[in-house]
Parts: C-alpha cells; sequence; structure tokens
C-alpha cells in the first residue's frame, strides 16, 4: 500500500534522516517509536507530502508522491492525518468542523455531509457536542473531533502525528480507545507515538528510529521484549526517573503534580496511575512534612521502563524512627485506599531510612 525507498530528509546540513526503507500493508497499525529530535515527525509528513524528501520515493497505491506531477490534492485524500495541536477550525461548530472537507474537497451535497459527520462523531462518542464550538471542548474531545473530520474523508489510511502528546493524562485513554477501535476495524494507522504500552497493544509492526534513520523494525513481541540492537534495548528497557525533595515550604500539590503529569505523559501512565500519585501525596507525603520545617525532607521518586511494564514509587524519610505506614500522622484508611489502587505496598527500613515501596 504505501512503499517508502531511499527516503532522506536534509535541512541543508543538517540530516534528519537518511536511506529509509519501509513497506506498509493495507490494514497494517504501524508504530513509529524512537527518541525525540529522531525524525518521526518528519517522516510522517514526507509520507503525505507536506515535507518533500531530499531523495527516495514514496509510493502510494502505485502513485509516486515524490514525482512533481503527482496529484498531491487527490492522494491526501485517501490518506487522513490527525496532528498533535487538533487543528480545527475556531470559527465553525463541531458538526461544521466534520463538513467541511467533505463539501469542499469532495464536492459532497451539504445534507449528506451532515448526515455522515454525524455517523462518525457518534463513532468517536461525541454526537451530542455537535453544535459545541471547540473553545468548549476538552482536549482529548478536540482530537476525538480530529480523528471524526478525518474519518469523513473515507481515508484508506490514517497517520497520527504523537495524538496525546499535547493532552492532559486524564484524557489520553479515551483517544487511544477511539484509535484502538479503528485498528480493530483493519483501518491502515500509522502512529508517531510516545504511548509505550499502547503501540505495544495495538500495533503489528513497530518502527524505531535512531541514527538518522530506521534503526531496527519487528513484531511488537520482538521490538519490546526481545530487541536486537543495543540502542533499541536502551530506549526500550532503561529506567526513567522523576524525583523531587519535598518539604513543608515546597509542598504545593499543584506544582508538585504539574511536574508529575508531565514525567507521565512521556511515559505510558495511565489516568488511574496518576490518580493514585495523587492519592499518594495527599494520604502520605503531605501529611508526613506538614509542620517539619524546610530541612527535614521527604525524597519522592516515581520510576518507570520505556516499555510501561513496570511503575514504582519510592518514598523516603531519614528522619522516621518506625515504619512510614504505621507512623501516627498517616490516617489509616487512606493507607487503605493507597493499598487497593496499587499492585504491590510494601514497607522497609533501608540505610537508616525508612522507605515505602509502591508498585502501580
Amino acid at each position: 500500500m504505501i512503499s517508502i525507498r531511499n527516503l532522506s530528509k536534509r535541512y541543508q546540513n543538517l540530516i534528519i534522516f537518511q536511506n529509509v526503507n519501509l513497506e506498509i500493508d493495507r490494514g497494517d497499525a504501524v508504530a513509529i517509536i524512537g527518541p525525540s529530535g529522531c525524525g518521526k515527525s518528519t517522516l510522517l509528513r514526507c509520507i503525505n507530502g507536506l515535507e518533500r524528501p531530499t531523495e527516495g520515493e514514496v509510493w502510494f497505491d502505485g502513485m509516486n508522491l515524490t514525482n512533481s506531477k503527482a496529484s498531491l490534492e487527490k492522494i491526501r485524500s485517501r490518506m487522513g492525518m490527525v496532528y498533535q495541536s487538533f487543528n480545527l477550525f475556531s470559527h465553525l461548530n463541531v458538526l461544521e468542523n466534520v463538513m467541511m472537507a467533505p463539501m469542499v474537497v469532495n464536492h459532497i451535497p451539504k445534507q449528506k455531509a451532515a448526515q455522515e459527520a454525524l455517523e462518525y462523531l457518534k463513532l468517536v462518542g461525541l454526537q451530542n457536542r455537535s453544535f459545541h464550538m471547540p473553545n468548549q471542548l476538552s482536549g482529548g474531545q478536540k482530537q476525538r473531533i480530529a480523528i471524526a473530520r478525518c474519518l469523513a474523508m473515507h481515508p484508506d489510511v490514517i497517520l497520527f502525528d504523537e495524538p496525546t502528546s499535547a493532552l492532559d493524562p486524564t484524557m489520553v485513554d479515551e483517544v487511544l480507545g477511539v484509535i484502538q477501535r479503528l485498528i480493530r476495524e483493519k483501518m491502515t494507522c500509522v502512529i508517531v507515538t510516545h504511548e509505550m504500552e499502547f503501540a505495544r497493544k495495538v500495533s503489528n509492526k513497530v518502527v524505531y528510529m535512531d541514527e538518522m534513520g530506521i534503526y531496527e523494525t519487528g513484531t511488537p513481541d520482538q521490538i519490546f521484549l526481545s530487541p536486537c540492537r543495543e540502542k533499541t534495548q536502551a530506549f526500550i528497557h532503561k529506567l526513567h526517573v522523576f524525583e523531587k525533595n519535598i518539604n513543608e515550604y515546597n509542598a504545593d500539590i499543584y506544582s508538585f503534580m504539574s511536574e508529575v503529569r508531565s514525567y507521565c505523559s512521556q511515559y505510558g501512565f495511565t489516568s488511574k496511575q496518576l490518580n493514585t500519585i495523587n492519592l499518594i501525596y495527599e494520604e502520605l507525603i503531605f501529611p508526613l512534612i506538614k509542620n517539619r520545617g524546610s530541612q527535614k525532607e521527604i525524597n519522592f521518586k516515581l520510576r518507570s521502563t520505556s516499555a510501561g511494564e513496570k511503575m514504582e514509587i519510592f518514598i523516603a524519610d531519614e528522619n522516621a524512627s518506625e515504619d512510614i505506614l504505621l507512623s501516627s500522622n498517616i490516617d489509616e484508611f487512606g493507607v487503605k485506599i493507597i493499598r487497593a489502587s496499587a499492585r504491590k505496598v510494601s514497607s522497609t527500613f533501608i540505610e537508616n531510612k525508612a522507605v515505602v515501596h509502591i508498585e502501580l
């Protein structure tokens, strides 16, 4: 369906990627992963002609997109794209946003365009928002509208450029759920994403980009469980750590959770896990640091693998003389709620520090 042949992209002397070769068959769900700045989004834009490659070719159903005579408007009508920034028309309501392209590009009559638009809004669960304006929607709702708008063009393939990166973590799942449904229905999808667990779950082919090109490709099990090459192994398996020392004077929960959300959005945490972290702060950390001044700090460490398989929290208090979970400052009912929300909760003393270990 899509054949990428010896594709290279440079900006003057800066090489973005070179000699990229990739075959995408009808019905494939291809996840493109890799470190920031490795050219994932640029590759996606070259596939649909938004960027012109420096060298090489992109073929789509027998048509060479890199040929100067290619009808890019016709090709793009069959190749939808969903951006991280939604790109809705702010002056049009939801229904009009979905109707616009079929009417203007495909010359669909207004009544038929409206009927189809309502069907696609129903598919993404937003038919009750048809007459809302974009500024009345959440980020997750805007992205689902963008997907409905894309589907209204009846594309043969959809390109997703980090569709959840601009979303609050609590909204990520609703968008991923819609994409997962499209994949189940055999829509051909190419997804640039940092959502590793999602990529592993829904794709049938994973492309890891590094070193100015495609570094390794394989099935989800091959890439996420037993990658062959060194940099893929490092990317998939290395631990990412968010760490903060918290005392009474920097214990603002809004500032803390903003930092945590930023971390979680990169490394595949679910909204449920994020809510559990918020609960842990309220029920464990804040009661421990209350009325202790600035010198007696709690060390908070959040650790996860890139593959999203293991997510852990460590709370260490070197001033504690007793088990943190048994501290008189901690509400027993709060501890019970945390135990019910986490996979595992344990406490111990390590090097004279009281430590709580929580697996999410």
